[in-house]
């Protein structure tokens, strides 16, 4: 049977145009269904940012606290978030360098979830523009969960539960990593912490709030020609974030004069940005031990005493380093008090929801952290 050019011309055409719909329903936003809610920043924190395509609703910040503590996440199923971003350590993990699937060790410290979505950039070297694409990355990490964004895909479809949750939170469909992803960083979203004793002292003006130690170590702190700590750990009249969001080379892992990772020169290429790494906040860093990208200082007083000793030398050293060693030894204890009373309160949604098996770190993070102590009034309210 002999088929005409012209019936050929439409049976391509068609093709084509059934594929360019399917692509287009594969492509569609994902955005969440629910009533957008409103996060309340605590006393010395400004309005948290949300982004445009993903408005937190109680729905995804719930599916997105269920994620974060379930080690299903992982290649072997036990390894979560929680495992080395725990609310028993600060939401970190108090070890050097974390151990992921196979007890494989990463190279770099982990850095607190408090407050994470202030950072205009994701990752010590700011690699991920956003929550949503930091999610990404422990999943397919050979050292962290070593699984693939798709297979997490899968299992959880596989999950009559969380096809549930995922409806309710997205609506019909297959799950999606991009849901995923926008769950757990709508979830990151609310784990903010403020109202320290720092924030009533200076914010809420509270004069009692800070020993009189802590306050010598504030001044020092963000006197120029004293610390001047508050260049890259920026305070301001109205709200103290306490990061400027941008990379510096402290001289951090430096052995013999050369750098043992390159940082944000990794991700930009640019030669300026050779061992240079994000400012990290230091709200919390009293419960957020050991300290630095490497994890190689353990004290606060350690700390300091890099500092004041300008770090180690090397040719991409930040120029605002400068040996301190003219600060009293009353200062160095004031800085230590003055960091200390950075320590905020928690809000109370943030811990594990039953029934959740956290992975190989289970939580105990009730015990730990002493809520009766620093659990805030925390509310999600519909938007206007």
């Amino acid at each position: 049977m002999k088929i005409s050019k012209s019936f050929l011309v439409m049976i391509v055409a068609m093709a084509i145009l059934l594929g360019l719909h399917l692509g287009c329903e594969n492509s569609r936003p994902v955005r969440p269904i629910g009533a957008p809610v409103s996060i309340k920043a605590p006393l010395g924190l400004p309005p948290v940012p949300i982004p445009l395509d993903n408005p937190p609703t109680a729905e995804t910040i719930a599916l997105g606290r269920r994620l974060y503590y379930d080690p299903i996440l992982s290649a072997d199923n036990t390894i979560s978030c929680a495992s080395c971003h725990s609310p028993d350590f600060g939401f970190s993990d108090g070890k050097q360098f974390s151990e992921g699937v196979g007890k494989k060790k990463g190279g770099r410290n982990a850095p607190t979830v408090f407050n994470a979505a202030y950072y205009t950039t994701q990752f010590w070297d700011g690699r991920a523009p956003s929550l949503e694409k930091q999610a990404e990355g422990p999943v397919q990490n050979s050292a962290e969960m070593a699984h693939t964004l798709e297979g997490v895909a899968k299992k959880l479809m596989a999950d009559s539960s969380y096809r549930a949750e995922f409806e309710k939170a997205f609506g019909p469909g297959p799950i999606t990593y991009e849901m995923v992803g926008k769950a757990i960083a709508s979830f990151e979203r609310t784990i903010i912490s403020g109202n320290s004793p720092f924030d009533r002292y200076f914010y809420g003006g509270d004069k009692s709030a800070l020993s009189e130690s802590a306050k010598l170590g504030f001044e020092v702190f963000r006197d120029p020609k004293r610390g001047n700590c508050a260049v890259c750990h920026t305070v301001d009249e109205k709200y103290a974030l306490f990061t400027d969001n941008k990379f510096h080379n402290l001289g951090v892992g430096v052995k013999d004069g050369q750098l043992t990772d390159l940082g944000r020169y990794e991700v930009t290429k640019n030669d300026a940005d050779r061992g240079a790494f994000k400012t990290p906040s230091l709200r919390n860093i009293a419960l957020t031990a050991p300290y630095m990208h490497d994890g190689s200082l353990k004290t606060l007083k350690e700390v300091v005493d890099f500092y004041i000793g300008a770090g180690n030398s090397n040719p991409h050293r930040d120029k605002e380093i400068r040996p301190l060693d003219f600060l009293t030894g009353d200062e160095r204890v004031g800085l230590v008090a003055f960091l200390e009373a950075l320590t905020g309160e928690i809000p109370p949604d943030v811990g594990p929801p039953p029934g959740i098996g956290t992975g190989r770190h289970a939580m105990r993070w009730e015990r730990r952290m002493n809520l009766d102590r620093i659990l805030i009034p925390f509310s999600l309210s519909h938007r206007d």
